[in-house]
């Protein structure tokens, strides 16, 4: 992902992705209620789900199933890649963040 296309992800799909990195072969339900923790209120399904499956079809994210109910989203290179490049542009913009 070029840098110019990391910054078409909305702050919402930065978060899931981030969230995502973090599990092993999360479900939604679980990356919802990790999101639901960290921001402090609810998140509708009706949110959750097109933004991970954005993610999925801009290669960030890969979508598997557990089982006939359950999908999991696991993290790519690209996407870890991303997340990097995100951490390093914001060093580099802020002095608040250690270099």
């Amino acid at each position: 992902m070029r840098m110019n296309e990391m910054f078409e992800l909305t702050g919402f799909q930065r978060d899931l992705l981030v969230v995502a990195s973090a599990l092993e072969k999360p479900s939604g339900q679980e990356i919802k209620e990790r999101i639901e923790d960290a921001m402090g209120k609810a998140v509708k399904h009706g949110r959750l789900y097109p933004n991970l499956d954005t993610l999925v079809e801009q290669g960030l994210l890969n979508k598997g199933q557990h089982d006939r109910r359950t999908n999991y989203y696991q993290i790519t290179e690209k996407g870890k890649l991303t997340i990097q490049e995100q951490l390093e542009w914001m060093r580099s913009e802020s002095q608040a963040l250690p270099a």
